[in-house]
């Protein structure tokens, strides 16, 4: 029962519960299971209150049940010619896709940058102006390049996760104590040596960081990627249902987006804290 209790973030065991400080201590925060167990069940009852009120229409607000009956029609009947796992494949291809590229390009450049005067110079322009323009506002010409396929969509994409990316790595690189590179040097170490040894390890926590925040503006992008030219994924069905006031099968593919947004954000936290156990701790 303790052990249960602890997993929900209840009681408190081992070190934890000889603590004499909570306030301020990162590791307070962790563990509230329970808590977002509470928020769901609230958020449920709220919804399912307001609808039993006629608060809203169901098209302006359906019930849980319908959004639960519309789930298991798409499900099994499927939606536009593909079952709702097709549409979901198609976009976690687009979106993986778009996301690797991104990594792969942009830890390089960022790495790049951190280190030479020479590739900031050059590419701090490009980053700096292409950063703060959205996505969205580059549908029309990665069609006009790419066409109406996947390389569009993949292309905006690799665009929403390259500058985080050159950003978290260019940072990682920059916040490394010079006197671990001086110490480096000292006992003998090459360049080579300095970079996989001691730079990083130091700039992972920061691209690791980079990555989760990368995944969650791709998440955000994927709607826009399928929204012209494309005839599956969730984000293609989420616009055709709202064109046609399906408002059910919206909230179906907003919550199916939320739910691998955060099985995915999950699962990287865990890589990071195998990866990167020192991380907060140099």
């Amino acid at each position: 029962m303790n052990k249960l209790l602890a997993k929900l973030g209840l009681v408190k065991t081992g070190m934890e519960a000889r603590k004499s400080v909570s306030f301020g201590d990162p590791e307070a925060a962790k563990g509230g299971l329970f808590w977002s167990i509470v928020s769901i069940v609230v958020i449920l009852a709220v919804w399912s209150a307001a609808v039993a009120a006629e608060l809203a229409n169901p098209i302006f607000l359906p019930s849980p049940l319908d959004v639960l009956g519309q789930f298991k029609m798409v499900a099994t009947d499927g939606f536009r010619g593909s079952t709702l796992w097709e549409h979901l494949a198609i976009s976690l291809y687009r979106l993986l896709t778009g996301f690797v590229l991104g990594c792969l390009v942009g830890i390089p450049m960022g790495f790049s940058m951190g280190l030479s005067k020479i590739t900031r110079g050059y590419f701090d322009p490009i980053v700096e102006f292409m950063r703060p323009i959205p996505p969205l506002a580059l549908i029309p010409l990665s069609i006009i390049w790419l066409g109406i396929g996947d390389a569009s969509k993949i292309f905006l994409l690799f665009l929403a996760a390259l500058w985080v990316m050159v950003l978290a790595a260019r940072s990682g690189v920059q916040s490394i104590r010079l006197s671990k590179i001086h110490a480096a040097y000292t006992l003998g170490a090459s360049k080579k040596q300095v970079l996989t040894k001691v730079i990083l390890p130091n700039a992972l926590p920061e691209i690791f960081t980079g990555m989760r925040v990368a995944m969650g503006v791709c998440w955000g992008t994927l709607v826009a990627a399928e929204l012209v030219g494309a005839d599956a994924g969730i984000g293609f069905m989420i616009t055709v249902a709202g064109k046609y006031l399906e408002t059910a099968l919206v909230f179906v593919g907003i919550i199916i987006i939320g739910i691998i947004g955060a099985i995915i954000d999950v699962g990287m936290r865990k890589l990071e804290a195998k990866m990167i156990p020192w991380k907060g701790k140099a």
